[in-house]
């Protein structure tokens, strides 16, 4: 179970390089804002300048809150976020529908 630190500086880059094209078909931005003991702000892009950088770059265009132990269970099953979704354990802002399309890459 990759913590989030983990995800955003290798796993998701590493995916994101190994399938541009994939990730180009996502054709969003995302802030993720995970909070708790290995939490952070990294923000992916699967747009136009591909790749995550930590922090807010500003131009998201869909931001998602959750916590480090739920994005761990993410993780290890992208399913699992429309289930914590619902239990109001990850919240969801700007165009949502662009979050369904995460699974994408992050599978």
């Amino acid at each position: 179970m990759p913590d989030a630190k983990t995800s955003f500086e290798k796993d998701i880059p590493e995916k994101i390089k190994a399938d541009p094209d994939k990730a180009k078909e996502v054709d969003a931005i995302f802030l993720f804002n995970i909070t708790g003991d290995g939490g952070g702000t990294w923000t992916v892009n699967l747009k136009d300048d591909l790749g995550v950088t930590e922090g807010d770059a500003g131009n998201a265009e869909c931001t998602i809150e959750v916590s480090d132990e739920n994005w761990q269970e993410i993780s290890d099953n992208p399913a699992q976020a429309m289930q914590l979704y619902f239990n109001g354990e990850l919240k969801v802002t700007g165009n949502a529908m662009l979050a369904t399309k995460l699974q994408e890459i992050l599978s």
